[in-house]
């Protein structure tokens, strides 16, 4: 044993210096890993066949041992660490040798990279990456920043610290259309840098504001560090879950939950949302806290303002917060009182098999104790209450298929039961509605009547919804009822739309902003996916750059608004007809739908290529295909390399050597305690991407396999990582920014600056640490 080191350790120290020598050798991370991996297997292997490295293995045949697992303990819980006297012997790293270890390693990548890379189960959604990046770069070369930063400045400007607080709104307004650090660090320090030194702001507030806020995109949805961690922790926290059923002689951790042992991309999204905006809002506070102690460093800036009508405090107040606030409140209420709500009334054609009990109680005495501890004995008591109550009313019935007049009764009953607004409905006019309010906040001194004429439409469709309109009643028939309150509402909202684009704010936030809701609503509403919501994504941001760039050109193209407009009426469509004209019976306006949404989808497709052709024109396109391959190429090779990597480290036993490390630890808090720790420090010297693909993969099947909630867990690390791009020496924010900054702003203003920042995330950590509800109400809220 060299130094009294054990075999084991030794190889993982060379597994690291490996890893950190390929990356100072200067090489892309990409391939710096793979050839660490690589490298260190051949060191490794050759100190083991000369018999330098020895490992100290439990001799799993001593009494001492036998005596231990007769009392029941768990044998992934006996280890060298918990029980440091069992009796040991001396073996290799390579059982088998280094010949059969790479034998083993080469069929297993092959295994991995199909599994994860090819053809795995979660291939689907890292296509997510692909587009989710490709509409951060096009919303970034469209120059969406650029009119984002010139109008938050003239709105918080007056403010003291007020350029540092629109630096950190409009980074989280990229974060949520973006999510590209570089650019958007990039972009930010060209324009406000300059801006905020000509008017006597701190350097070191200035970059370190800059570099933080560029960060946001890295846990604000639609994040590509939540899709890459998403997927990992989805298989993470089912295999831990498994094993930990078994362990205590459960079936399944279906059975020892009483859920799915899931946790999805799309859930993830709803988890960082609060602690994405928390983290923002700190960074606000510190910047204006900083600017009341230090007026001189921050001061108020006064821009001119460029805003078409200039309107009092209390006009604003009137139709910019209270007219909003009124009628999202009475859309709740209306909710609360069931007179709107969902209209589904599906029937089941079938029976149901019988009543459950809240938890399976036929299980083995093991797994009940298990059970008990994790759920409580009253949660038990109940299930088995629950169980007998069924079995002594033999409710254990076949399904069978029910009559029609029974399918007749069942459908009255539900829709007589149903509220009378639909929420769809409820949720369109209420969006219209604010709509038209702003439009009338913006332009008081125009003609109030078409909006007027606009808002007794939203009345008149609700009003129509609640008399006339039933969950039974067609779409198409729905169609015709609304038609006329439809045009009044087309005719307010044309007046609306003419008056919002003269106002600078409304003009430069409501196009992107607009994209954002449709993208996050998808996701977050569960109507879909990530990977369709970041192809839509995608196009709109193609759809938004070209309509830019025409408009830059003094130009407007119908095509380009046709074809958004065609997107909205093709979604519009397919959400409430039937499309699937491949049925027996197939009524006339599902088929009309159908012509209606296939003629959209072609023209929306026309204008995506023509937008693609403006962006070409002036070689927009080009430098989009080749950023999105670069870096789409860059995640999918360190992806490959760190799947190579981590065999090398599973090979000679390392894996495992730290896995039960972390498990000799009686309290799995300090476990993800001590885990949080490691990544923070190991975010001063790799990547994020380095982090999840090597580090996360081997500590994963502790931290998930416990009772903590896996989205908290997983949103932790994400907010974690995010610290990786603002620690010095190797933090990437640093880095753009330099590159982009004056000569007057030193490599010692950037690094002072961001030290602030670096303790607000630190802080962000122990307040999600502290009130864990700030991650898990909102998917619990939508959940409902």
């Amino acid at each position: 044993m060299i130094f009294g080191l054990d075999g084991v350790e030794i190889g993982l120290i060379i597994v690291f210096l490996s890893l950190f020598a390929g990356i100072l050798t200067g090489f892309p991370v990409a391939f710096a890993i793979g050839g660490a991996g690589l490298l260190s297997f051949g060191i490794i292997a050759t100190l083991d066949s000369a018999g330098i490295l020895i490992h100290e293995a439990i001799d799993t045949g001593s009494q001492a041992y036998k005596d231990l697992t007769a009392a029941g303990i768990n044998p992934l819980n006996i280890s060298h660490f918990r029980y440091p006297d069992l009796p040991t012997y001396a073996q290799p790293l390579f059982d088998g040798g280094w010949e059969r270890a790479m034998d083993r390693n080469l069929s297993f990548i092959v295994n991995r990279m199909n599994e994860r890379v090819f053809a795995g189960a979660s291939i689907e959604t890292l296509l997510a990456v692909l587009m989710f990046v490709m509409m951060g770069i096009v919303l970034e070369r469209s120059k969406i920043a650029n009119d984002l930063l010139t109008t938050m400045a003239r709105v918080f400007g007056p403010l003291p610290g007020g350029l540092a607080v629109s630096v950190v709104i409009v980074g989280a307004f990229l974060a949520a259309s973006t999510g590209i650090v570089g650019a958007t660090v990039v972009t930010m320090g060209l324009l406000s840098l300059p801006t905020m030194l000509k008017h006597n702001y701190s350097p070191e507030l200035a970059t370190g504001v800059i570099a933080a806020s560029g960060t946001l995109g890295q846990i604000i949805p639609p994040s590509i560090v939540i899709v890459l961690l998403g997927t990992l922790a989805g298989d993470l926290y089912s295999a831990a879950q498994e094993a930990r059923a078994q362990s205590f002689g459960c079936t399944d951790a279906l059975t020892y939950l009483g859920k799915p042992a899931v946790v999805s991309v799309g859930t993830l999204f709803q988890a960082a949302i609060l602690p994405g905006v928390m983290l923002a809002f700190f960074y606000a506070l510190y910047a204006f806290v900083y600017a009341l102690l230090n007026p001189a460093k921050a001061p108020p800036v006064h821009f001119e303002s460029a805003s078409s009508e200039p309107i009092t405090r209390r006009e604003g107040i009137l139709w910019f917060v209270a007219m909003p606030v009124f009628v999202i409140g009475m859309a709740i209420m209306s909710g609360q009182f069931g007179i709107a709500g969902s209209q589904t009334i599906q029937v089941n054609q079938f029976t149901d098999i019988g009543d459950r009990a809240s938890l399976r109680t036929n299980v083995n005495e093991s797994c009940q104790e298990a059970m008990i501890t994790l759920h409580g004995q009253e949660a038990w008591d109940v299930a088995v209450a629950e169980q007998l109550a069924i079995n002594n009313s033999g409710n254990t019935q076949e399904s069978v298929r029910r009559t029609d007049v029974e399918m007749l009764d069942l459908t009255a009953q539900a829709v007589a039961d149903a509220p009378l607004i639909g929420k769809g409905i409820l949720v369109v006019m209420v969006m219209l509605s604010i709509a038209l309010g702003f439009g009338r906040g913006v332009s008081l001194s125009s003609d109030a009547r078409p909006l007027i004429v606009g808002a007794v439409g939203v009345i008149a469709v609700l009003a129509l919804d609640m008399l006339f309109v039933s969950p039974l009643t067609s779409p198409g028939t729905a169609f015709m009822i609304y038609l006329i309150p439809f045009a009044l509402i087309a005719f307010g909202m044309k007046t609306a739309v003419v008056n919002l684009a003269r106002n600078e704010l409304f003009r430069v936030v409501f196009p992107p902003l607009i994209l954002i809701v449709a993208v996050l609503g998808s996701i977050l509403g569960g109507v879909t996916n990530p990977t369709p919501a970041a192809g839509l994504g995608a196009g709109g941001a193609l759809l938004l750059a070209a309509y830019r760039k025409l408009r830059d050109q003094q130009q407007v193209s119908k095509i380009i608004i046709g074809g958004a407009f065609a997107v909205v009426v093709m979604i519009l469509v397919g959400a409430n007809f039937d499309l699937r004209i491949t049925r027996d019976d197939v009524p006339l306006e599902d088929w009309i739908a159908y012509i209606v949404a296939l003629g959209c989808y072609y023209f929306a497709f026309f204008g995506i290529l023509y937008s693609c052709y403006v962006l070409l024109g002036d070689g927009t396109l080009k430098v989009v295909v080749r950023e999105t391959a670069k870096v789409t190429s860059m995640v999918f090779t360190i992806l490959i390399g760190s799947q190579l990597l981590n065999l090398v480290v599973i090979s000679f036993g390392g894996e495992h050597y730290i896995q039960q490390f972390l498990r000799s630890f009686d309290n799995e808090f300090t476990v993800f305690l001590l885990v949080m720790a490691v990544l923070f420090v190991l975010g001063f010297v790799l990547d994020f991407l380095e982090i999840i693909y090597i580090v996360v993969p081997i500590v994963g099947p502790v931290i998930y396999g416990g009772t903590m909630d896996p989205k908290w867990v997983t949103i932790m690390i994400a907010v974690n990582l995010q610290t990786s791009f603002l620690t010095p020496p190797f933090g990437f924010a640093l880095f753009y920014l330099r590159g982009v900054a004056p000569p007057s702003v030193t490599t010692g203003h950037i690094y002072r600056g961001i030290i602030p920042f670096v303790l607000i995330q630190v802080a962000g950590l122990a307040t999600l640490w502290l009130f864990p509800d700030v991650v898990t109400i909102i998917p619990n809220l939508l959940a409902r």
